[in-house]
């Protein structure tokens, strides 16, 4: 089976399974989903959506983050994980808004980037989620990641599938069987 073929299998699977895809951390705007992505880095988005109404109730705009001290912003994320980084990022990333994109989340890759906290992956989050900018080479991306991550949240073990609770993986491994003759790609 090609990769290609692997993959349209699986987007058609996830497809059947999660019609529906919301996005798991809990926003109202770009801005916080930005925040809310910066902060599920090394978390769980059930953790990042038990914290941020307290942080957005007095945060919840670049202005009001920006006016903030890292301190009272650390202290509303300190059950995070990497509280006292992310808490940093926050606030300089608020800033950054701020001064240079006029209060409004930036709308490019580069842009996204240049903010404290923003990697790569969180820039492609709010690219596909917020603004619609699929973030893949595929136009699906933006609910198949999404999909993605509901999947591995009630089915796969991210690491080291054994294809035994996980169906999609399960008949991956059957299919390459069926091929074991063929020029099988992975």
């Amino acid at each position: 089976m090609t990769r290609q073929a692997r993959a349209d299998f699986v987007a058609r699977t996830l497809a059947k399974l999660y019609p529906e895809t919301p996005v798991p951390l809990d926003h109202t705007d770009a801005f916080t989903l930005l925040v809310a992505v910066v902060l599920s880095a090394q978390c769980t988005d059930k953790k990042v959506n038990e914290v941020t109404p307290a942080l957005f109730a007095v945060a919840g705009t670049p202005a009001k983050m920006a006016a903030l001290p890292v301190e009272k912003v650390l202290n509303l994320i300190k059950q995070l994980g990497l509280a006292p980084q992310k808490s940093k990022a926050l606030v300089g990333l608020a800033k950054l808004i701020m001064t240079k994109h006029a209060g409004e989340v930036p709308r490019t890759f580069e842009e996204l980037e240049e903010l404290p906290g923003v990697g790569h992956k969180t820039a492609s989050v709010v690219m596909a989620q917020a603004f619609g900018v699929p973030a893949f080479p595929e136009d699906a991306w933006n609910q198949l990641h999404l999909r993605i991550i509901f999947y591995g949240r009630e089915h796969c073990t991210a690491r080291g599938c054994d294809g035994k609770t996980c169906g999609i993986c399960a008949a991956l491994k059957e299919r390459a069987k069926g091929s074991a003759g063929s020029s099988t790609e992975y």
